[in-house]
């Protein structure tokens, strides 16, 4: 079921692995570009009324409106499982603990006497967060998503979700019993890359946002793309990936589960295994194929485990092994290895890693304390997952006294003539019409 890479032996150059050795799938965003710019266009154009004929179209629901009413958030949460409730309020708590941490403080670095640079951290001030909907039910990415959001101090929050037909065009139930739950009063019925125009640009029914985040399907990374500048945005998310490295110390019936359980999420959800024990491999293999029997969504996760993006990748030892999973740079992964903190410890590029045979992407997806919105694509090597500082700018405000700027004047002046902008000196120098030991331009002859 699983393709086998074999990486053993292989020539590595000095920058290391070649990444189009290992699985990845196809996702060709800048494709789909030309397909979700007139919808942008329209919501920009139509607003409201565009949005209510987009859910028509790609959700099949005719909606009177796309704003949820208080009362619907109130009664999801009122008739939502209590066992639900008590896992969601679990996550929530330990989400707030983690993330209440990652608070940034001002600081003050005094430059020269009477000068200083201060660094004040402002949270941005309205943000539209995406909670997808569509072959599974997602109230933990409204967790991942807001729990941040109010950590960092934003003051506007607005979440979308798409309409779903079975529940009388508003979001999945479960979806607005977590909006209620954490307090989230402003919801609307829309996905897709409408939903992405609608924060961007603003509609009759909800103001336009400063920034986008949450996942999405390949439509809402397109028009993240697009309208990137208009609006800030976290990543433009594809298919969930995990990778896994491990030993023959590792139990294959969990790397197995891990391997499944991601690839449960969508037919080009990527699921890797690296390993340095053809023994393991090879009892992974079966135990997959032992488990994907059992599994509900045993097609799709078929599809998936056979996919490009899917397989086994044998290595020469697990320093090989490191070199490899740092190259792919996973979304999510785990290190089941024999003393796996260390192994971790060494580990570069990833989302997140799990350590140890207790510390499954499942718990991270839901109340690890940890963040489930995380880079895919290989984008782990340059960037981090949502965090409250994705929602805090950094603003340095500059404050020097007469006698601070005097004795840097000449330095300015200088690197301003340097640079032939001259009237960036002039800016200094007319502070002080009569500047001791300052550096006078050149003459020049006529």
């Amino acid at each position: 079921m699983l393709n086998r890479i074999d990486l053993r032996g292989s020539a590595r150059s000095a920058d290391g692995i070649d990444r189009d050795l290992l699985p990845r799938a196809e996702l060709d965003v800048e494709a789909v570009l030309e397909k979700v710019r007139p919808i942008c266009d329209d919501v920009h154009h139509r607003g409201s009324a565009a949005l209510i004929d987009y859910a028509e179209r790609f959700d099949g629901v005719r909606l009177d409106r796309i704003r949820v009413a208080k009362e619907d958030l109130e009664r999801a949460l009122e008739e939502l499982d209590p066992e639900v409730r008590a896992a969601l309020e679990e996550s929530v708590r330990r989400a707030r603990l983690v993330h209440r941490e990652q608070r940034r403080t001002d600081t003050t670095v005094r430059v020269v006497p009477g000068g200083t640079v201060t660094e004040r951290w402002v949270p941005v001030e309205r943000v539209g967060l995406y909670v997808p909907g569509g072959r599974a039910v997602y109230p933990s990415s409204v967790v991942m998503n807001v729990v941040p959001a109010q950590e960092a101090g934003v003051g506007s929050l607005a979440v979308a979700s798409p309409p779903q037909r079975d529940h009388g065009g508003l979001p999945h139930p479960t979806i607005l019993a977590a909006c209620a739950l954490l307090g989230v009063e402003e919801v609307h019925a829309a996905g897709g890359a409408q939903a992405v125009a609608m924060f961007a640009y603003g509609t009759e029914d909800c103001r336009p946002a400063q920034m986008v985040t949450g996942p999405g399907n390949i439509y809402v990374a397109a028009a993240k793309r697009l309208l990137k500048g208009r609006i800030g945005i976290d990543a433009e998310a594809g298919p969930t990936e995990i990778a896994i490295l491990a030993d023959d110390t590792a139990d294959p019936v969990h790397v197995a589960a891990d391997l499944i359980s991601q690839a449960e999420h969508d037919t080009l959800a990527a699921a890797v295994l690296v390993t340095p024990s053809e023994a393991l491999a090879g009892k992974v293999g079966e135990e997959t194929a032992r488990q994907v029997a059992g599994t509900r969504h045993r097609e799709r996760v078929t599809e998936a485990l056979r996919g490009r993006q899917s397989g086994i990748v044998l290595v020469e030892d697990l320093d090989h092994g490191l070199a490899v999973v740092d190259a792919y740079a996973a979304e999510h992964l785990e290190i089941q290895t024999a003393d796996a903190a260390a192994v971790a410890a060494r580990v570069r590029n990833a989302g997140a890693v799990f350590v140890g045979p207790w510390s499954p992407v499942s718990l991270g997806d839901y109340a690890a304390g940890s963040n489930h919105v995380l880079p895919t694509g290989g984008c782990a090597c340059h960037s981090s997952g949502l965090s409250v500082q994705t929602f805090l700018r950094g603003i340095h405000v500059v404050d020097y006294s007469r006698e601070a700027l005097a004795g840097i004047a000449p330095q300015v002046i200088t690197l301003a003539r340097a640079e032939d902008l001259p009237a960036h000196g002039d800016a200094v120098r007319a502070r002080f019409p009569r500047p001791p030991q300052m550096p006078q331009a050149p003459e020049t002859s006529a």
